[in-house]
Formats: C-alpha cells, sequence, structure tokens
C-alpha cells in the first residue's frame, strides 16, 4: 500500500523506470507485453476551469477568501502543472503561481482583495508558511482549505473514473504476467521487480509491495528476507499512475495446494469484501460500510473491533490522484456517500504468525450503488475473475 517505500527499495536495487528497458531476467510472458496507453484522454481545460468555479462556490459558502495549496495533487487538479512552490487561488482571478517568499504571498493574497478575513490553506502547506505570512499580514485567519479541495476532489467526473479505470486494467495486466513467474525460492524482491517490469511494458510508470508465507500477516509487509515455499500464500497491493490517476489492487493467492484453513479464511476475506461492496449505497455513511465488511469478520470470531486476529485498520480509503486522499471507510466518519465517491474495498483479515489475507479492488459510486474497476478475486487459487 505505500508505493513510496517501494520506489525507494527499487531505487536502491539499481531498477531503472524507463519504458520497455527490461533486464536480461524477465520471463517472456512479462518481456511481450505491450503499453495499454493506446487512446486516454487528459483531463481537458475546459473540465478544469469547471473544478475552478466549483472550488470559488465551495468558497464562498464557507466565507473564504483564497486558498493556498503547494504545488501537488490539488494544484495539479486545478491547473494543470506539477510545478513546485505554492499556487493562490482568489475568490475572484487567475490562480497565482508563487515561489516560497511570504512578502510575496501576502502581497499576493492583499492584491486580491483578501488583505483580511479568512484564508484556506491546503493541507500540505508547511507550517512557516503560515507562520511567515501571518507575520506579515496579521488580519488574516487561517482556516482548513479542506471543505475546498475536498470538496471538489472527493467527487470523480467521468473523465477521472474513465482515467482510473484504466489504471486498473494495467494494473490487472501486469499482477497476472508476474504471478505467472511465481517459482520455488524466488524472494519477494524479485517478484517486485518483475511487477515493475511488467509496468514499464504496459507503459506506465508502477510498483508493488509483495509478501511471502506468515509476513501477509502484516498489512504494510515486511522488509525481512523471504523466499517463496511450497504452501505459502502470495499477497501483492499496490498499482500504477496514469495521468495522475491512481490505482490500487491487492491480490492474495496460493502458491501450491491451500490448507482447509488458509481457504476457510480466504473465503471469510472474500465474504467481507462483498458486504462493504453491498453496503456502500449513496446515502450510507462511510462508517456504516467499515461497520458492514467488519461484521462479516467478527461474527466469525475475530476481533472485536481492531484487535488482531482481524482486520486491524479501516475497510477503505478515498482514491483519485493520491492514492489515499479523502474520504475513509473508517468507523467514526459520518460523511455520506455520494455519486462519483471512489474508495478501495480491502478489509484484511491479519493472523500474526500464521498469515494474512487482504483482497483489494477499488469501487465507485453509482446512483445504482457501488461498481468495481476490476473484477474480485473467485478463489485462492484464482486472482482474476
Amino acid at each position: 500500500m505505500n508505493r513510496r517505500v517501494f520506489l525507494c527499495a527499487a531505487a536502491a536495487a539499481g531498477f531503472r523506470m524507463i519504458a520497455r528497458a527490461q533486464p536480461p531476467s524477465v520471463p517472456d510472458a512479462i518481456r511481450n507485453l505491450r503499453p495499454m496507453t493506446a487512446g486516454i484522454q487528459p483531463i481537458t481545460d475546459a473540465e478544469r476551469r469547471a473544478r475552478v468555479e466549483k472550488a470559488r462556490r465551495l468558497m464562498h459558502e464557507n466565507k473564504i477568501g483564497a486558498v493556498v495549496m503547494e504545488g501537488g495533487s490539488s494544484a495539479f487538479y486545478f491547473t494543470g502543472s506539477r510545478s513546485d512552490g505554492l499556487f493562490v487561488l482568489p475568490l475572484r482571478g487567475e490562480i497565482l503561481s508563487l515561489a516560497r517568499e511570504y512578502s510575496a504571498i501576502a502581497s499576493a493574497l492583499k492584491d486580491n482583495g483578501v488583505a483580511a478575513g479568512r484564508v484556506g490553506i491546503e493541507e500540505r502547506v508547511h507550517f512557516d508558511v503560515i507562520d511567515g505570512v501571518g507575520k506579515l499580514a496579521p488580519a488574516l485567519e487561517f482556516t482548513s482549505a479542506d471543505p475546498v479541495t475536498a470538496g471538489c476532489r472527493m467527487i470523480k467526473s467521468p473523465a477521472e473514473i474513465a482515467l482510473m479505470q484504466r489504471a486498473n486494467d494495467i494494473t490487472i495486466a501486469a499482477y497476472r504476467a508476474a504471478l505467472g513467474s511465481l517459482t520455488e525460492g524466488m524472494t519477494q524482491r524479485e517478484l517486485s521487480a518483475n511487477i515493475a517490469a511488467a509496468y514499464r511494458a504496459l507503459g506506465v510508470q508502477g510498483g508493488a509491495m509483495a509478501i511471502f508465507g506468515k509476513y501477509t500477516a502484516f498489512p504494510h509487509g515486511s522488509v525481512q528476507p523471504q523466499q517463496l515455499r511450497e504452501g505459502d500464500l502470495v499477497l501483492i497491493d499496490d498499482g500504477c499512475s496514469v495521468e495522475g490517476y491512481q490505482s490500487d489492487i491487492t491480490r492474495t493467492v496460493i502458491f501450491g495446494q491451500p490448507t482447509a484453513r488458509q481457504r476457510q479464511i480466504w473465503a471469510l476475506e472474500r465474504e467481507a469484501q462483498d458486504a462493504a461492496l453491498a453496503a456502500a449505497q449513496p446515502g450510507a455513511s462511510c462508517e456504516s460500510v467499515d461497520a458492514a465488511a467488519r461484521k462479516v469478520i467478527t461474527d466469525a470470531g475475530f476481533g472485536p473491533g481492531y484487535k488482531v486476529p482481524g482486520l486491524p485498520h479501516r475497510t477503505g480509503h478515498g482514491i483519485g490522484l493520491d492514492g489515499h486522499e479523502w474520504t475513509y471507510l473508517v468507523r467514526g466518519n459520518q460523511t455520506r456517500l455520494q455519486p462519483g465517491m471512489c474508495f478501495s474495498d480491502e478489509p484484511t483479515i491479519a493472523i500474526y504468525g500464521e498469515f494474512g489475507v487482504r483482497l483489494e479492488d477499488c469501487m465507485y459510486i453509482t446512483e445504482d450503488g457501488a461498481r468495481m474497476f476490476t473484477k474480485q478475486s473467485p478463489a485462492i487459487d484464482q486472482p482474476f475473475g
């Protein structure tokens, strides 16, 4: 689930993120893959302008005169720019791209009619910016920009969903090819490298965490060296990016013949994933989706709550330009689901010292309920529907 950890490990091992540059050890099934990037439609300028207008409506409703953003996913969402520095979205006028100079930011706010009043601060803005600008413009009141940034980004357009669909399709193709490379004695790093190579062959940048055996019980994996053995569960988790939009898929599959215990827990995990999918209806609360999945697991004798053995984390997270973004399918989150919201559906059963099972597919909310971007795993020895 942590793409940054994987990419750092990949860089340290000398993997080169260059499309089609396959090392000699890459299996033929991966080497023979072809790019799946033809026909991708980027977000249009017209859609970005509509996003800005929606942001300004939300700013007006929340009495926010301007929003300050770090260069990153929110700035990219509104501008299409990946520049560093800071961006200021005023209630009126053009979006400004600025250096990290407090006086320049304070002047830009003043020039756009915000010498006093509320300024929304995007969640990634560093404290030094708020502190520095606040000292130069003490009449400003800083507040969270989440009602604006999250208020826009949580609801995906058809164009965004189409890009996420492509990212998910590519991820399944990469996983399918890489899982075909499983061999006795291979390490988890070798499997991760094969997945990264598959993504390169498919024309995108991506990676995945790979875990074997008892280490599958750790939701974020383990750095301990692992070698694949007959009867191990294999868990792979992560995704790729298409025009900035993310996928996040987990598959747990048996290498060899499963035990009755492994079959039982795998089937329970799939039942919990199904329960979350069924509960993800427009108008339902985020916490009710988590509760639906968690009930399946606790009714089977695990937990209760977030205790292990059982489900130690939330059932799902929002996804879009960030792999994890607003909002979360977790206890206490009373946010209501709306058409256009996108989430991972990934209840996990962790049994430390034994194994763990996670099945993760992403879903988007429609007027008629939730739909998966990908087909769910049908069985412990069949990772693809």
